[in-house]
């Protein structure tokens, strides 16, 4: 059974995990283009962050950041290699899509890469309803990227 807490910053597997995220996304990502936010970034006060485990086995990461009123931003969703296709991405995404409502933001929105390695990304996100947009916040246009948001009024 999937539990969704809190990230524990404290837990060795849980910061492997982020620390593997952020190495990869900008391994894979062009220079410039990468967004992945290290450690101290998602220690900020404006930013939700969780882990999905199974038991004493870690599943995955996903975090809500909060960036203007009433819009939030999804960062840092992962699943560890071992647990992907068992529909733990989704898991995370639904928590934190009901935690953006709960928090009674209106929009939320994320930034992707637009090649095949976030592929599976990009189809996990417009399944669950997101759409493309331009960029927002502080991102510019970028080739590389994929810009999605999903309008919380109405979904």
């Amino acid at each position: 059974m999937i539990r969704i807490i809190p990230g524990d910053f404290g837990d060795p597997r849980v910061t492997g995990l982020l620390h593997h995220h952020f190495t990869t996304c900008h391994a894979v990502t062009p220079k410039g283009s990468a967004h992945a936010v290290d450690l101290s970034g998602l220690q900020l006060p404006e930013v939700n962050f969780w882990a999905a485990w199974d038991g004493d086995t870690l599943l995955g990461i996903g975090a809500l950041k909060r960036i203007a009123p009433g819009h939030g931003e999804v960062k840092s969703m992962h699943t560890a290699e071992a647990a992907r296709r068992r529909g733990i991405a989704g898991a995370m995404l639904r928590h934190i899509i009901a935690d953006a409502r709960s928090q009674g933001l209106a929009r939320l929105s994320l930034e992707t890469g637009s090649f095949d390695y976030f592929r599976p990304a990009v189809a996990l996100y417009r399944a669950h309803g997101f759409v493309d947009c331009p960029p927002f916040g502080s991102y510019r246009p970028d080739p590389n990227s994929v810009f999605l948001t999903l309008d919380l009024s109405r979904a």
